[in-house]
């Protein structure tokens, strides 16, 4: 029998507005040039060439014109004027690079985040075809640049003490107050609570376990596993949170565990949320088809789902999980 463990998990609230800009050369069927605004997980704001408009993407977001009627035009014209200079910033890269033909891409990822305690955190990084290209350290003011092609705006850029100054002010400060607006804007459908649908699936039985959770929401969740009810650390892979095309996430963990393992001893996958009164438990031996070893199969719109994340994430995910620090 699995020993029960009194442990207390402390879910804290969490906001995170972040920005994208992507710039991709001519001769590809995708927007020269787009801006995503993301809040929590979630498209909130968008931008392309092609529309040439900056448009809401939630419809709480629309709650901002009764304050500020003139927002969405005015960063339409703002993006415009971004979107020429990353046009000639990827020209100028593929000439530092030497490239002459071919795909490339330049981005920006620049954010905030506000914890429930107050404490407060900001980011801001370019990148070329999928690689930092300069960062920015708020706390010494001055640009890094990890590679010899971006030396050249690094030594550009850090004699600019004015410009450095007002960008640490808007990411620490004015982003922030925008955070606060669109949590204010939004709150019914950022701070709701929506519990996990879990389930065990394995493809035979010589292949991992995998412990699978989606359509919860907020993001925070941890999924765990336990070996004859004491916890159980290794041969696990815990995969990265991934967005569902519904607002929700999706997160699972892999257990590799040789069918003699997994014959001879109790598994458990356990699933702690803000949403549930107390863990959920699943134990492996309960969802074990006698035919096949299998266990018991995802819902198939998972498939669905993983193909629509794969193809949402495709320009960002490489870079964006690089430019993150631990922790975050």
């Amino acid at each position: 029998a699995r020993n029960v463990h009194i442990v207390f998990f402390l879910f804290s609230v969490t906001h995170t507005v972040q920005y994208f800009y992507t710039a991709v050369s001519a001769g590809i069927h995708f927007p020269e040039f787009t801006i995503v605004g993301v809040m929590d997980g979630q498209q909130i704001e968008y931008y392309d060439s092609n529309v040439r408009r900056y448009i809401p993407k939630t419809e709480w977001m629309k709650k901002i014109d009764a304050e500020d009627p003139e927002y969405w035009d005015r960063h339409t014209k703002i993006a415009q004027g971004i979107q020429e200079i990353f046009k000639a910033n990827v020209a100028t890269g593929m000439k530092r690079f030497n490239q002459t033909e071919g795909v490339h891409t330049v981005q920006r990822m620049y954010g905030c985040k506000l914890h429930d305690d107050g404490t407060k955190r900001a980011y801001w990084g370019d990148g070329y075809d999928g690689e930092d290209f300069l960062s920015f350290d708020l706390n010494t003011l001055t640009y890094i640049a990890p590679t010899p092609q971006a030396v050249i705006t690094k030594h550009k850029w850090d004699p600019d003490t004015g410009g450095k100054v007002l960008r640490k002010n808007y990411l620490e400060n004015e982003c922030i107050k925008w955070l606060q607006k669109f949590v204010d804007y939004g709150r019914f459908t950022l701070e709701r609570k929506v519990r996990p649908e879990v389930s065990l699936f394995q493809k035979d039985s010589s292949s991992p376990v995998v412990c699978h959770a989606t359509g919860f929401f907020p993001k925070a969740v941890m999924i765990s596993w336990q070996k004859n009810g004491e916890d159980l650390h290794e041969d696990v892979e815990l995969r990265e949170t991934l967005p569902n095309q519904d607002g929700t996430f999706q997160k699972r963990s892999v257990l590799t565990i040789s069918p003699e393992e997994l014959n001879r001893h109790d598994y458990t996958c356990i699933i702690h949320h803000s949403s549930l009164e107390k863990e959920m438990v699943l134990l492996v031996s309960d969802y074990r088809v006698q035919q096949g070893g299998m266990l018991a199969t995802v819902i198939g719109t998972v498939l669905a789902v993983l193909l629509l994340v794969i193809t949402g994430c495709a320009v960002f995910l490489i870079w964006w999980m690089k430019m993150r620090k631990p922790g975050e």
